[in-house]
């Protein structure tokens, strides 16, 4: 069972981001301020759930939360200022959007750019252990997988409505044969050495 509060006495907001790791798309930040007594039976780590009930939690989520916010980052910003530069600045933008100022950010992961004013705590597999960052992953996560289906409309040939961008047998091997298209991020190197025009 999840956490409820790494602070009992603070207000504190769950972070977390979807897409890092993928090979197009954007990159995706949620925070989330939970009620202290929030519980839901299969709230975990996104990655650890179905589509189905990742889905099913996300409008209870945004119900029953005291505020969240997500943020984009694109593929294009992401080429000019690097992937973790962009997840931060992702995260940043959804701290800032919140409309009630946490006391605290509670970070799932390693690493952090310190938000002004706000204290943070970083915590390794943060999403699987306290409800706000769970709730911010699942946010994050679904937010990410509908931007996905609808580029997939764009460009049906890599499959993200399947792999969401990440890099997959499948969506390495369309690469191969169609190149890279306005999506891709042109900085992850991910084109083969043969090919060289984007779409």
């Amino acid at each position: 069972m999840l956490e409820n509060s790494f602070d009992i006495t603070k207000t504190e907001a769950g972070v977390d981001e979807a897409g890092r790791g993928c090979y197009a798309g954007p990159v995706v930040a949620a925070a989330v301020i939970l009620p202290k007594d929030f519980h839901h039976r299969f709230l975990n780590d996104s990655k650890k759930l179905s589509e189905k009930q990742r889905e099913e939690l996300r409008p209870i989520i945004e119900k029953e939360a005291i505020c969240f916010a997500v943020s984009f980052i694109n593929n294009e910003e992401i080429d000019k200022i690097n992937i973790l530069q962009a997840t931060y600045k992702a995260m940043h933008q959804s701290i800032n959007k919140l409309n009630v100022q946490p006391e605290l950010l509670l970070i799932d992961g390693n690493r952090f750019k310190p938000f002004p004013g706000i204290p943070h705590q970083c915590i390794i597999k943060g999403d699987g252990k306290y409800a706000s960052i769970a709730a911010a992953s699942i946010l994050a996560k679904t937010y990410r997988d509908e931007i996905m289906n609808n580029l997939h409309l764009e460009f049906p040939d890599y499959g993200w409505k399947k792999n969401k961008g990440y890099g997959t047998l499948e969506h390495r091997s369309a690469i191969e044969k169609f190149g890279l298209c306005s999506y891709h991020r042109k900085s992850y190197n991910i084109l083969p050495a043969t090919q060289n025009l984007f779409k």
